[in-house]
């Protein structure tokens, strides 16, 4: 788990933490140009038969690590630097080849100037100073202050910091363990994932994702355009005036990203203290987020027909905005998650089960052509899933059948 706290630093400081952000990138950079020519010569020696012992065809951390000894005697600018900290890049490579190999992951690509701008500090030391500040330990920089918004005691037991700068704001992520598993209630909860409607639960909750106010979204435009205004030269650094414009859609999108995720969170820790299962639609996000496949012309050639790239671009916006896969991600952190087919739920009647395309009337009223029911669309969909779940084989104990069984008594009458 990540604890993420706002920082201040001095301008000392300040100067001090660019320096460990460039020797971090420069390190990362070259722990991986080096691996990646020694794969190419273990692949090498692996085709002509060159060796038989296995350890001269790998290179790991500790080789690294004496050759980043001698390059700091050769490079007297990385020497001033800290050693700690170039030590946690060449940690960061090993761990990012090694979700490689296991699949994880994919290959690890070189830092660019313009990529996330950050170090990580291992021994972690803090201190409190009084109710709402504490600092941190940070190699030849000094005490880092930064605001207390988490309990201490998880921040103090910390095994690692990563010092962050994003759109210019200084940020201090400490790495601890992950907090036990709240007692979650009873019942079972079916939730329909949408645009229009971001969560619908069975229980008849419609829940929208957080956005922009008005005003928000007017300078945001606004930023964007006078963005355009301003465009970079091909092989030259921004000017100080992008620079800043930049700054500034970056933290109006910082803020629309940290709603979301006190959304996600509010919302998931509600559920779990609520409910003992919750149910989801198995959906693949990656695959719905693709872009459409170009039309070729069959009679001119080389010119292609309309395939509705720009709506399904937008489709695509509103879904990845909605923040399903984090939802996902957060409520199996929390609860038990099962999931269900996703086939016809929008059409398929959650009392009668008669499914038809002329069930949805829109996208918000849902009207069963067999047996009657009317119902908000999205809800009755919802409750399908719930219904899906309920009516499988399961092995899972005679506390959740119990509860699957009063469940449907409940909702029988209900409805």
């Amino acid at each position: 788990m990540s604890i993420r706290q706002r920082a201040y630093p001095t301008p000392e400081q300040t100067e001090m933490l660019y320096t460990h952000i460039h020797h971090t990138r420069f390190v990362y950079n070259i722990a991986v140009a080096q691996r990646m020519m020694f794969d190419r010569q273990s692949r090498e020696r692996q085709r002509v038969k060159d060796t038989d012992d296995p350890s001269k065809l790998r290179l790991n951390l500790r080789h690294q690590g004496h050759d980043l000894a001698e390059l700091r005697q050769e490079l007297p600018w990385l020497g001033e630097g800290s050693s700690a900290v170039q030590q946690s890049a060449l940690r960061d490579v090993e761990k990012a080849f090694s979700n490689f190999f296991a699949r994880r992951a994919s290959y690890p690509h070189f830092k660019r100037r313009d990529d996330a701008k950050s170090f990580t500090v291992r021994d972690v030391s803090v201190r409190r100073l009084n109710r709402r500040f504490g600092v941190l330990t940070v190699p030849k920089a000094g005490s880092l202050r930064f605001r207390i918004t988490r309990d201490w005691d998880d921040i103090r037991k910390a095994k690692s910091a990563r010092v962050t700068l994003r759109n210019n704001c200084w940020n201090v992520s400490f790495t601890t363990d992950p907090p036990p598993r709240r007692e979650t209630g009873d019942g079972v909860l079916g939730v329909d994932c949408g645009v229009a409607i971001t969560l619908a639960t069975s229980d008849r909750d419609m829940l929208h994702v957080p956005t922009l106010s008005g005003g928000e979204r007017k300078r945001f435009v606004s930023l964007e355009r006078e963005l355009a205004r301003k465009p970079k030269k091909k092989g030259e650094p921004d000017s100080a005036n992008r620079t800043k414009t930049k700054h500034k859609l970056g933290r109006l999108q910082q803020r629309l990203t940290n709603r979301r995720k006190d959304f996600i969170e509010q919302m998931t820790t509600f559920f779990a203290e609520s409910y003992e299962v919750a149910v989801l639609e198995k959906l693949q996000i990656a695959n719905m987020t693709k872009r459409p496949k170009p039309k070729p012309d069959r009679v001119k050639t080389g010119q292609f027909l309309p395939n509705g790239a720009a709506a399904k671009s937008g489709l695509n916006r509103a879904i990845l905005a909605s923040c399903w896969g984090m939802f996902n991600q957060r409520l199996s952190d929390k609860m038990l998650v099962v999931k269900v087919s996703a086939s016809y739920t929008s059409q398929q009647c959650h009392r009668c089960g008669h499914t038809a395309e002329e069930n949805r009337k829109s996208q918000a009223e849902f009207c069963c052509q067999q047996c009657g029911l009317v119902d908000n669309a999205d809800v009755n969909a919802a409750k399908t899933i719930r219904n899906r779940y309920l009516q499988q084989p399961r092995d899972t104990g005679d506390r959740v059948e119990a509860v699957a069984t009063a469940t449907v008594e409940t909702n029988l009458q209900i409805v």
